[in-house]
């Protein structure tokens, strides 16, 4: 059997896997920058992992996740999408989002040992993750906000990044009251490889986000954005 990535010692030392004396540490003392985007939060734990367990969680992911190429119909082209990507969750968690309907594929050991991780960490209890493969700079995604109906009027959302550091970029939603400065201004942060970030209830609401392309060589990046859909899915078998 595979072991946790937090695993302490194996054996009779240790019947259950439990969490490492790094991870106690980030649990008891987590160091995190406040992003104020006016009146909603970004919370940033640039080090939640440290390189080595980054690494670890890395090769695990990639190994044993079932990526998918998915394709996306746009102005009357289909095309891939441009980065392999993953549904994974509890059974109930359907989800669909640019006429791309996701069914959950169970919680491997390792992403469900990062998942109640990062629900130590944010205090929420993320019952599914969209897992992201970015290949290389070609690979990229859009401007989105995850405000799909499925989860919920006011997500929170829980992005790990893992591998090649790349460049997230917010803007504002087109709102009544926003001056052309307010609608024009870019927040911008270089998610390095380790890094967590908690979009607290608002930034969905308000902020659209995105990975862009870049010619600029840089190697693979897996992101994991964890999410709650409650309850079953009317309609779901």
């Amino acid at each position: 059997m595979q072991n946790d990535l937090f695993d302490g010692p194996t054996g009779s030392e240790a019947d259950t896997p439990v969490l490492s004396e790094l991870v106690r540490e980030i649990l008891s003392t987590p160091a995190s920058v406040v992003h104020a985007l006016g009146e909603d939060l970004i919370i940033e734990y640039p080090h939640a992992f440290d390189p080595s367990l980054s690494l670890k969680a890395f090769d695990a992911i990639d190994l044993t996740t079932p990526w998918r190429q998915d394709e996306i119909r746009i102005a009357g082209r289909t095309i891939p999408v441009p980065r392999l990507q993953c549904w994974m969750g509890d059974e109930h968690c359907r989800y669909a989002y640019s006429n791309i309907s996701l069914h959950p594929v169970p919680w491997t050991q390792e992403m469900a040992s990062i998942r109640d991780f990062v629900n130590k960490v944010s205090g929420a209890d993320f019952n599914c993750v969209l897992i992201n493969k970015y290949r290389s700079g070609e690979d990229s995604v859009s401007w989105h906000a995850d405000d799909e109906p499925e989860l919920g009027p006011s997500p929170r959302i829980a992005s790990l990044s893992l591998g090649a550091t790349r460049r997230f970029q917010l803007k504002r939603k087109p709102s009544l009251g926003l001056t052309d400065t307010e609608l024009s201004e870019r927040v911008v942060m270089n998610l390095r490889s380790g890094s967590l970030l908690i979009m607290e209830p608002g930034v969905q609401e308000s902020w659209v986000h995105q990975i862009a392309k870049t010619k600029v060589p840089v190697g693979v990046r897996i992101n994991l954005t964890f999410r709650v859909i409650e309850g079953a899915v009317s309609g779901s078998s």
